[in-house]
């Protein structure tokens, strides 16, 4: 696996930097003003905008002990949006840099759902769209066979998006400002809520939230009201892919500042979905599909000298009990041998850094 020469990675550093600087500057216009917040017994910033009708419009920003939001509440006067420039230095990482840039699709449709302030409510960007930012993210070149989708996925927290007394607009029309095709898509529990939307070409968007602790649950779309009018489908075991996410670069014109699970989590999950996939349809496809991508990881976690990182989430997984456990052995399992060789050595690795036991998915 090629490393990404250390230039490119200090411009994508730099393209950050710049759009998220832009990002601010669209979502907190000079004629706003921030305005602190005091709910139980924790400080949050909110931002108030004229509405033009005489009164104010207020969009929640985030909790004020956050350095970086205190640092943009001090400065957002002074951002300023430099489009042309982070223009080339997209082409630039992706031309000439070998960092990855989503299809035109997904693409339009991430830098919609952010500049509708997806990010901003705390939503994380998943699955092979989220994949497709780890070659910047770790510094290393990932192939192409792995990262094609037809699909983005979304998830954002159930309790944070009940919380945040702030919402999107309508998701429907940001998604038919991309492509008027696009629908929601019926619930297969029948109920009337969508928690997924389609367009005329067969690409889906679909929104995922955290289980709440039962499985009752599952079949039944959750109520989000910080998701503009779209439900979000309760999934096992996200919690522990978008804990802690961080922040990165979509490579999509110019460039669009999304959150993404820790690649080290996204590694690991995708050990469990694989062994949850079913054995019909396009299940089969997708698990290995799932495979390929932890296996690239565990490779690039090695190679930038992350084996510590993968070790501490590995061992969160692992400490959650029987089914985490089994779901993880049987992922582990449909690894290539030399792909599980190296995850076991990467583990162990970790596991020395950490000063910690570790216990392997499989012997050896």
């Amino acid at each position: 696996m090629k490393s990404i020469d250390i230039m490119y990675q200090t411009m994508l550093a730099e393209l950050g930097q710049r759009s998220l600087d832009a990002a601010w500057t669209a979502d907190f216009p000079p004629e706003g003003r921030f305005t602190p917040a005091n709910i139980k017994g924790r400080k949050y910033w909110y931002f108030d905008i004229p509405d033009g009708h005489g009164g104010t419009k207020r969009r929640y920003v985030g909790p004020a002990d956050d350095p970086d939001i205190s640092q943009r509440v001090a400065d957002h006067k002074r951002d300023k949006d430099d489009l042309r420039a982070r223009r080339r230095l997209v082409n630039t990482l992706t031309r000439e840099g070998g960092m990855i840039a989503p299809d035109a699709m997904s693409g339009d449709i991430v830098e919609a759902l952010a500049d509708g302030g997806l990010f901003r409510l705390r939503g994380v960007l998943i699955g092979t769209v989220a994949f497709q930012c780890y070659s910047g993210l770790l510094g290393v070149r990932l192939p192409m066979a792995a990262i094609l989708t037809g699909d983005a996925d979304i998830a954002q927290d159930y309790a944070i998006s009940r919380e945040v007394e702030d919402s999107l607009p309508p998701i429907i029309e940001l998604l038919q400002g991309v492509d008027a095709s696009f629908r929601p898509v019926p619930h297969r529990s029948g109920s009337a809520a969508s928690s997924a939307f389609q367009n005329a070409d067969g690409y889906r968007v679909e929104f995922l939230t955290s289980n709440r602790g039962s499985d009752d649950y599952l079949d039944q779309p959750a109520k989000m009201p910080a998701l503009g009018g779209a439900s979000a489908d309760p999934l096992r075991f996200l919690d522990f892919l978008i804990r802690e996410p961080v922040r990165t670069m979509l490579l999509h014109r110019s460039g669009v500042p999304v959150v993404v699970p820790d690649p080290s989590r996204y590694a690991v999950h995708k050990l469990i979905v694989a062994s949850r996939r079913h054995t019909g349809g396009q299940g089969p496809a997708k698990r290995e599909k799932d495979i390929r991508q932890a296996a690239l990881l565990f490779e690039a976690l090695q190679q930038t000298r992350r084996s510590a990182d993968l070790a501490l989430v590995y061992n969160e997984a692992w400490e959650r009990g029987s089914a985490w456990q089994e779901g993880i052995r049987t992922g582990a399992g449909m690894l290539p041998a030399q792909d599980a060789e190296r995850f076991g050595t990467v583990l162990i690795e970790g596991a020395k850094k950490n000063r910690e036991v570790i216990e392997l998915p499989f012997g050896g």
